[in-house]
Formats: C-alpha cells, sequence, structure tokens
C-alpha cells in the first residue's frame, strides 16, 4: 500500500469524525474507527474502519453510518428511551429500530446531503443481506420488517428496490390495532416520549412480548407501584447494557484508532440483533422464564429440526462479496500476519521434524556407521556397527476447528477467528495434517420456523429447542486452501452472526470428524460464551442449553475416540471442557493455538518415542 493511500485514508478520517461533530452539534464527542459495526456510547462514536482503498462504494456507506451516527448524539435521549424501553429482547429490537428510523428522519429532514447518505447506506445494506433473494416473509427479521415500513410512512419515501417485493408480504400482517400505532409514530416524530409510547402501543398490538408486554404497558400507568418497579428494572437493563458498551469503548483511540489496537466487544445496542448479544451470558440483565424440572424438561430435544440447516459457506454469499470478504480478511492479516506466522512456523518445524527420517543404530547388519569406522579398523568381526535408516513413528492426522459464530463475536473476535483459522490451515496443510473448519450459528434471531410452527400447534410446554440452526462448512478436510480461502472470509459479513446452540454443534462436528479416517483427531473449539438462544431459553429450564453442553462434552470427553480442546474468549471454558484455556483477548488466539497444537504434537513424538525405545529394549533382550 503506497503513502498516498495512507494519506487519503487519514484524511477521510479525520473529515469525517469533524463531520460526526458538527452534525451533532458536540464537539468533545471523541470518534473511534474500529472493526465491527457503528455504535454509540455516552460521548464516543465508533464507526467502521475503512479500508486503505477506499472504493467510492464504502466511502458512502461510511458518510451514511457516520450522519446516522452524528443524529443520534443530537436527537436522542438515552434516558428517555431507556424508561419505556420493553425488557424483553426481541421487543427491545424493535423498539430501537423504530428510535433509529425517527432520530434518521428528523435529523434528514432539513440536510438533502444527509438523507442522501443514509438512502444509500440504507439500499446498500439492503442489497448486501439479499433482501432481493428472499421468498419468504419470516425470512426478513421482524424488527427490519417493522422499521422500514416505519421509514417509508414518516419519511414519505418508497423503500429501498431490493426491499419492495418482500415488504409487500409483511404489510397486511399489521392489524387495525396495529396500523393505528404506526400512525401515531408518524405524528409523534417530533417528540420522543410521544414515539416511544406509540412504539409501546405498537409492541403491545403485536403481542411481541406476549403477557410480558401487556403487564409492563399496564403497570405503565401513574401511582402504580409495580409499575415503578417495572420501569426501576427496563431502566437497570438498558444502564447496564450502555455500561458494557462503554467498557467497550474504553481505550479506544479518536479518528486513529487502528483495528489491532481495538478490544471489540459485542455490547452493540444499536445494530440488529444488538439486544440479543447483550443477553448472551447467564445472570445477564434479563430474567430468564423459570419452568419446574420435570423429566420431560430435562430431556434435550429439538421441536423441529426440518429448518435445520449444513450449509458450505460459499452458498450463503455471492461471489462478488466473497471476494470483497476476502479482500478486507486479508487487510486485517497485515496487523498479525508477523506475530501468528513465527507461531506457525515454529509448529511447523515441530511437525517436520517428527516427520523426517531416522536411524536405529547398534545393529549387526545394515549400513556400515562410519561414527564407529575405527572400531571396524581394529577388530572387523565386531557386532553392532551398523545402522538401518526407518521411517519416523508419525500418525496421520486431522484438525477440526469449530468457530462459535454468535452474535456476540461480531468485531474484533471473529476478526482474529477468521485469520487464525486461515494462517493456521495454511500451515498444517505444508504440514501434510488435514484440516477442517466449520462454524456454528442460527438462521434467525429470536426463533426461526420452528417457533412459527410451534406457535401455531397452540404452544405446548417445555417444547426444546425453538430455533433453527445453521451450521457452516467453510473448509473441508480434504479440501485444500487454495480452494477454500475465499470461504474463510465469510465469517466477516454482517448479519451471519446470530445465536449459539453450542451442544448440538459441538455433537455435529464430533461426528464429522469420527467418521475420519486418520488415526489421529483432534477437535478444537473456540467460543466466547455459553449457549444461548433467547426463544428456546424462555420456555424452557434457564440452564437447558448449558447442560445439554455439559452432556455431550462429557461424552465426547469419555469415549477418547477424539482429543477435544476449548479456547474461550473472555469466558471461562475450563469448567466445561477438561482440556480448556481461556484468554482474555483476542489478540491472543492465534499464539493460543499454536501453543495448545504444539503441546498435543509434543505429547505424540514423546509417546512415539517411548514406543520406539521399548521395542529397541525388547529387540535386544
Amino acid at each position: 500500500m503506497t503513502k498516498q493511500d495512507l494519506t487519503r485514508q487519514e484524511e477521510f478520517k479525520r473529515a469525517t469524525a469533524g463531520v460526526v461533530r458538527a452534525i451533532a452539534q458536540q464537539t468533545e464527542v471523541q470518534v473511534a474507527f474500529q472493526p465491527g459495526p457503528a455504535g454509540v456510547s455516552g460521548k464516543r462514536a465508533r464507526l467502521p474502519l475503512p479500508t486503505r482503498s477506499l472504493p467510492p462504494n464504502e466511502m458512502a456507506k461510511l458518510r451514511g453510518a457516520a450522519d446516522a451516527v452524528a443524529l443520534k448524539l443530537r436527537h436522542h435521549d438515552e434516558a428517555t428511551h431507556a424508561a419505556r424501553a420493553p425488557a424483553r429482547k426481541e421487543a427491545r429490537e424493535v423498539f430501537d429500530a423504530l428510535e433509529d428510523v425517527r432520530v434518521q428522519a428528523v435529523g434528514s429532514r432539513h440536510m438533502a446531503g444527509v438523507a442522501a447518505n443514509l438512502r444509500a447506506r440504507l439500499s446498500e445494506e439492503c442489497e448486501a443481506e439479499g433482501y432481493d433473494r428472499m421468498t419468504r416473509k419470516d425470512q426478513l427479521p421482524l424488527h427490519t420488517a417493522l422499521s422500514l415500513m416505519a421509514r417509508e410512512r414518516i419519511s414519505g419515501e418508497p423503500a429501498p428496490a431490493a426491499a419492495t417485493r418482500i415488504l409487500e408480504m409483511w404489510r397486511g400482517s399489521l392489524d387495525e390495532k396495529a396500523s393505528a400505532a404506526m400512525e401515531e409514530l408518524v405524528s409523534a416524530t417530533e417528540d420522543q416520549e410521544a414515539f416511544a409510547r406509540a412504539a409501546r402501543k405498537l409492541l403491545t398490538a403485536l403481542d411481541l412480548a406476549e403477557a410480558e408486554t401487556e403487564s409492563e404497558a399496564d403497570q405503565d400507568e401513574e401511582g402504580d407501584e409495580g409499575g415503578d418497579q417495572s420501569t426501576q428494572q427496563d431502566q437497570a437493563s438498558a444502564g447496564e447494557a450502555q455500561s458494557q458498551e462503554q467498557e467497550s469503548m474504553q481505550g479506544a483511540e479518536p479518528e486513529s484508532m487502528e483495528g489491532e489496537a481495538a478490544d471489540e466487544e459485542a455490547q452493540d445496542s444499536e445494530e440488529e440483533g444488538a439486544a440479543a448479544e447483550g443477553d448472551e451470558k447467564p445472570g445477564g440483565p434479563q430474567a430468564r422464564k423459570e419452568v419446574p424440572q420435570t423429566d420431560d424438561t430435562t430431556r434435550y430435544r429439538a421441536f423441529s429440526t426440518q429448518f435445520d440447516e449444513v450449509v458450505e459457506a460459499d452458498d450463503l454469499c455471492d461471489p462478488d462479496e466473497l471476494t470483497r470478504l476476502r479482500q478486507q480478511l486479508d487487510q486485517q492479516l497485515q496487523h498479525l500476519q508477523g506475530v501468528v506466522s513465527k507461531l506457525a512456523n515454529r509448529l511447523q518445524r515441530r511437525l517436520m521434524a517428527q516427520q523426517q527420517r531416522a536411524w536405529d543404530f547398534d545393529l549387526e547388519e545394515g549400513i556400515l556407521d562410519v561414527a564407529r569406522l575405527a572400531r571396524v579398523v581394529a577388530n572387523p568381526t565386531l557386532a553392532l556397527s551398523y545402522k538401518h535408516e526407518r521411517e519416523a513413528d508419525f500418525r496421520d492426522t486431522v484438525v477440526t476447528l469449530l468457530i462459535d459464530n454468535s452474535g456476540s463475536m461480531r468485531g474484533r473476535p471473529i476478526t482474529v477467528a477468521a485469520m487464525c483459522a486461515d494462517i493456521l490451515a495454511r500451515t498444517l496443510e505444508r504440514c501434510g495434517v488435514k484440516v477442517e473448519i466449520l462454524g456454528f450459528t442460527t438462521r434467525a434471531w429470536k426463533g426461526g420456523q420452528a417457533r412459527e410452527r410451534w406457535v401455531q400447534e397452540g404452544k405446548p410446554r417445555n417444547p426444546g429447542r425453538l430455533n433453527d440452526l445453521r451450521h457452516i462448512i467453510y473448509k473441508g478436510a480434504d479440501a485444500p486452501w487454495r480452494r477454500s480461502r475465499r470461504a474463510i472470509g465469510l465469517m466477516l459479513r454482517e448479519g451471519l452472526l446470530k445465536e449459539n446452540i453450542d451442544g448440538e454443534a459441538l455433537s455435529w462436528a464430533y461426528k464429522r470428524i469420527l467418521a475420519r479416517t486418520e488415526h489421529r483427531r483432534i477437535l478444537m473449539v473456540i467460543s466466547d460464551g455459553a449457549p444461548v438462544d433467547d426463544s428456546t431459553l424462555s420456555v424452557n429450564p434457564g440452564n437447558y442449553l448449558e447442560r445439554h453442553l455439559r452432556e455431550v462434552i462429557k461424552d465426547i470427553e469419555t469415549r477418547n475416540a477424539v482429543e477435544l480442546i476449548a479456547i474461550g474468549i473472555g469466558h471461562d471454558v475450563t469448567r466445561y471442557y477438561r482440556r480448556a484455556v481461556t484468554i482474555v483477548d483476542a489478540e491472543e488466539l492465534g499464539g493460543t493455538m499454536m501453543k495448545k497444537l504444539t503441546e498435543l504434537f509434543d505429547e505424540d513424538a514423546a509417546e512415539a518415542w517411548h514406543r520406539a525405545s521399548a521395542e529397541r529394549a525388547a529387540a535386544i533382550l
């Protein structure tokens, strides 16, 4: 990359930061550029890190993100928003999305350039998410559909062309009460408090939070003691989410923030699915609905597996976007290449040393050992002066990387995981070790078609898992790295990362590696949290998914057919796995992966050496 490109990138970042402060009318705002989605926390604004080439479409998207952040700083009051925000995550997603629509509508009415940037950004997002390829209503998230319809009514502008067809499927789903609440949103756009009340009416009309939402609406009346308690709980939830966001922003250098210095957390309440991410750990702000423990509730099962999918990474993205994502990953690799490559080379040297030829000495026949030539000259009949070349006992090996693709991995963690997987695949392939790279997430937030079927069947008690699984094959064990390198970039795609059901993903990866013919099988899991799927946990015991994960781990570790290792990013996985390590920073992932694999192969080498020594001793005796 030329110096001119670097100067252009820095100038663009400085200009964008200045525009954010000017539109927000807050000169003290700190603007940081980091990998991941845009966001706001207090007086800190975070924007996606631009590439050095800065193509026109990327600049337009960045300008739209900057304008959206600036308008939120100017026209949004967090206390007013938190006071009426619902506690349940699905309702909160809609509530947050509608507020973003209001803020952008108010701010762009008198600024034509800002309105154009926001339209361009929305159009690009709709195309990137593939709205024009959707054929079923349930493929478009509810909060996205409602925000697009609200944007149409408030701004008077049609939705982007890519979303037109899918939105038509949604329009007829609003009943009279919901339509009335939507019209009230239009009339209350300038007043955030009135807009929030109208948004809550819309949530109640749609029964998004079921009885929970209705009770919150009833308790919102003045003088109701329970209502005060509910409001306090909602404010506490919002306050905790905001404090977590502020923690993730600490240490961000304004404008000059680069990806390698960013400690990207996943508590982004401004983006799709952020509310779900804020609760991904047990004990989060949202209380889980406890169900009495019975024999039926303790048995893990899926309500329906019809909508689950195991899909190749190439099938989830069009080739042009996949190429763009790979280029983005290559750019990020420049920051980590030196450290991880050094560790990878060290691992390669150890593996290659184990595969080199070795010699057996002190034999009675074979090739003359020149080191004992003097002894042979002195006494030609002396035995044990020969050597024989043999192959080292290096067992053929396959390594599977199972990477958590949950929403909490967004930003720096998933970027580092993709980079390390890429480098590890290249290194082990050179050493003749097969590598498989897998990912796991869900097809939708808050349950998919399985949950819809459960609702249609009358919501039977203890239904089991209610979301649709999405298991992704980034690289098959027999596929060469050069053919799979582009697919690994898919991990960086926004909107891919949703919820995580670890137990079934681990079982799937285990069955795949167990079917391999290699003598040694290593399964490495990379995760940053406990299993979470709110649609499942809301109608089953609170530890339903975690208990199943423990059962799967225990079964794998007991059988000893596969060597199981786990690496937790900011999450203690040692309480689940027998062989595990926890790292605080995602930047440590590459070194930890190489270290654990080196330890495993060193153990293998030591075992082979002891076995060979025992065989030689037995032969001599």
